[in-house]
């Protein structure tokens, strides 16, 4: 019987890595890694397309049985910070001064340096005086002033964009790309709508010539399905949408891990970091969520929203700095970047009497860097990996284990020039090291306010049992490693689902204006490749900002596949002892509060809360809070369980009225209102979903108090 397979290709700055997935059986049946390939002249597109080529030819993978291939892209990313951008031209369109003046962008510097920029050229045309004559002449004028790509921004076009399609179809005649701002975002703000239109611009030239020959190479291979792109929120696109709109794809690396970890680990309230070779990206996923911010360009917020995943320059392969006395920093530069092998992976007799030389791994670094030369000649890096294999935290079968004597060797001569021991030595490296991640883990858990005692860290990518045991010791926190941990980018590429996001400002919205968000958010996943049998929208209404956001998620086949098996009650009553730190001994303490055909909610007794897991039938923990209630209604009970919550659970502090957060296990999903300030609006929200559901559905209703 034929198979129906996944391919997900993330994109490494070391290596590009390929994995095949069963759809069915959920089981890894091929992978395919290669270094990325920065110089080749297709660039990183490159690298996808040869470790593509090596998973499948070399796991008997025939291309007709692949039903899913998608990839993340460095390249948005790497435009911006090579300075590899188009100089864009932008046509203003309104009726007052103040529309004029928030639509003219200034070159936008992409480095702190100023080395690098998207050059500008600014048009304005008052409404009154636009037609198509206007509009023609004036694209004439920025491509005569060396404009390569143009933007059109409207004033209030997220309303009405015939203006911003005029310009785009004028454009295409004239065979130039053409960016409308209200294609990019639908929120108001028009001078960051149009800055973060210059910036999906400027790289529009770069990533049609990538897109175009991975596509290429994808088809004579054989594949007949859509190639599919990782956006930095952590869904994927059809790589046509994608053609419209590249700045989602910036930071689709690190999203692809976070995905990963959540998809095939069933991780719910987590740090996670994927340990590299030169950077380790951490993000956060509470309560199955991984959390969302807006991206950052040239230091101003765009609106395009990725995962807050943080990028830290440390790693398996950061090489060590130390002055005459200790050692005084780890990373940025890897021994990859310094083109030197690690000693954990090298042969003991290679390393010849080694003494300490200090580096440079690229002008204008420090030239403080640790390298290890042998008497005859031949240099090592002394990297984290090297310290973690010294001290033993690496066990035998993990990606970063290497060999001891070779890392003893090239430790002690670093140990004999600080005057100290070979252990003492090993221990500052972690020590720095794991400094920089502690301080991001914290500055994240803060930020998205997780529940201190219910963090776990989960690791990924092929350095993580070299950092991650001893940052979580040193934290005194739990841990687990990804199984494939060095592949779980390319697991979360393959996993991911279409998404696409439609937010728009909106004081007190109506039903009306609620259900017209959530279908233009159906028909922008569908054109981004999403089947429309498969598609979930969640409504999130943000009282303070008057912000109304509809996300949509779907397959991009028909049906969608059960990728995990059924746990039944009392393997998810052992998940959630596991998870609430319950002692087997202690087990009778975790109680059933409620169930349904879909979920399992369990609680116990911590002091005078109750804490409660709600676990769905594929064993993922789907909800985990401290002090809260969970009640099992049916759909026409729901308002009378909510307003009953909203008073009981809700938490006085001084003047302040801090309202609880609802969940609602519904179907076969948890739908999220937390954040709601009122109990109208709440109300409002939660009937766009209620009408796609019948009256005697069974639902849980989660109520939780903010103690934070």
């Amino acid at each position: 019987m034929k198979r129906a397979i996944r391919v997900g290709i993330d994109v490494g700055g070391t290596h590009t890595k390929a994995v095949a997935i069963d759809n069915d059986t959920f089981e890894i049946v091929g992978i395919g890694s290669v270094k990325t390939t920065h110089d080749d002249k297709m660039g990183v597109s490159a690298g996808v397309i040869q470790a593509f080529k090596k998973c499948l030819t070399e796991h008997d993978i025939s291309p007709d049985e692949v039903m899913f291939i998608a990839h993340s892209t460095t390249q948005a990313t790497n435009a911006l910070l090579e300075g590899d951008v188009a100089v864009t031209g932008v046509i203003g369109m309104g009726n007052s001064f103040l529309a004029k003046r928030q639509s003219i962008i200034k070159d936008i510097q992409l480095d702190e340096a100023g080395k690098h920029k998207i050059v500008t050229h600014n048009k304005y045309i008052p409404l009154r005086k636009f037609d198509e004559g206007v509009a023609k002449r004036t694209i004439e004028e920025l491509v005569g002033e060396g404009s390569e790509v143009i933007v059109a921004s409207k004033a209030f076009g997220v309303d009405d964009k015939t203006e911003e399609e005029v310009v785009a179809n004028i454009g295409k005649k004239m065979d130039i790309e053409v960016s409308q701002a209200s294609d990019i975002s639908k929120m108001y703000g028009l001078l960051r709508r149009t800055r973060t239109a210059v910036i999906n611009a400027s790289i529009l030239p770069k990533m049609f010539e990538t897109a175009n020959s991975t596509e290429n190479s994808v088809r004579q291979a054989g594949i007949k399905v859509p190639l599919m792109i990782m956006r930095g929120d952590g869904g994927v696109m059809d790589i046509n949408e994608m053609r419209k709109r590249p700045v989602l794809t910036m930071l689709s690396g690190p999203a692809a891990s976070t995905v990963g970890a959540l998809m095939y680990l069933k991780a719910s309230n987590a740090i996670f970091f994927e340990v590299g070779g030169t950077s380790t990206d951490i993000g956060v996923i509470k309560n199955g969520r991984p959390m969302i911010d807006y991206s950052v360009v040239g230091g101003h917020k765009t609106l395009i929203s990725s995962l807050d995943v943080h990028v830290s320059g440390v790693a398996g392969g950061s090489m060590v700095r130390a002055d005459e006395k200790a050692v005084i920093a780890v990373g940025p530069r890897s021994a990859h970047i310094a083109k030197l092998p690690y000693c954990a992976f090298s042969k003991p007799e290679e390393i010849i009497n080694p003494k300490v030389v200090r580096i440079q791994p690229l002008d204008n670094d420090p030239a403080d860097y640790i390298a290890i030369e042998g008497e005859d000649g031949k240099m090592f890096a002394l990297t984290v990996t090297c310290a973690a294999n010294v001290l033993k935290i690496v066990k035998e079968g993990d990606y970063a284990f290497g060999n001891y004597e070779a890392c003893y060797k090239g430790m002690k001569a670093l140990a004999d020039d600080l005057g100290t021991t070979v252990e003492d030595a090993a221990t500052q490296i972690m020590e720095k090291a794991s400094d920089i991640v502690i301080k991001v883990i914290n500055f994240l858990a803060d930020k998205h306010k997780v529940e201190r005692n219910q963090i776990s860290l989960v690791g990924g990518g092929g350095g993580a049992t070299a950092l991650l045991p001893y940052t979580a010791k040193k934290m005194g926190l739990g841990y687990e490693i990804a199984k494939h941990a060095e592949v779980i980018s390319s697991i979360g590429v393959a996993l991911a689902m279409v998404r696409d996001v439609v937010e728009r400002v909106i004081p007190n919205p109506s039903p009306q204006d609620l259900e017209d968000i959530r279908n233009e958010a159906i028909q922008s996943a569908t054109r981004s490749g999403a089947a429309p049998e498969t598609i979930e929208v969640q409504m999130e209404l943000d009282s303070q900002t008057n912000k109304v956001r509809a996300i949509a998620t779907g397959s991009t086949e028909v049906q969608t596949t059960d990728l995990a098996a059924k746990v039944d009650e009392p393997e998810a009553k052992a998940i959630a002892e596991k998870s609430m730190q319950i002692e087997p001994k202690d087990a009778e303490k975790v109680y059933l509060v409620a169930k349904n055909d879909f979920f399992y909610c369990f609680g116990t007794m911590k002091k005078d809360h109750q804490e409660l897991r709600i676990i769905d039938k594929k064993g993922f923990i789907k909800i985990q809070r401290g002090d809260g209630e969970a009640t099992k209604t049916t759909v026409g009970g729901i308002r009378n369980v909510v307003d009953a919550y909203w008073e009981e659970l809700a938490v006085y502090k001084s003047d302040i009225k801090l309202a609880p957060d609802i969940y609602l296990c519904i179907g076969g999903k948890v739908v999220d209102y937390t954040g709601m300030l009122e109990l109208s609006q709440l109300h409002m929200v939660m009937d766009t979903e209620l009408m796609q559901h019948g009256g005697r559905e069974e639902v849980i209703v989660v109520g939780a108090r903010n103690n934070l």
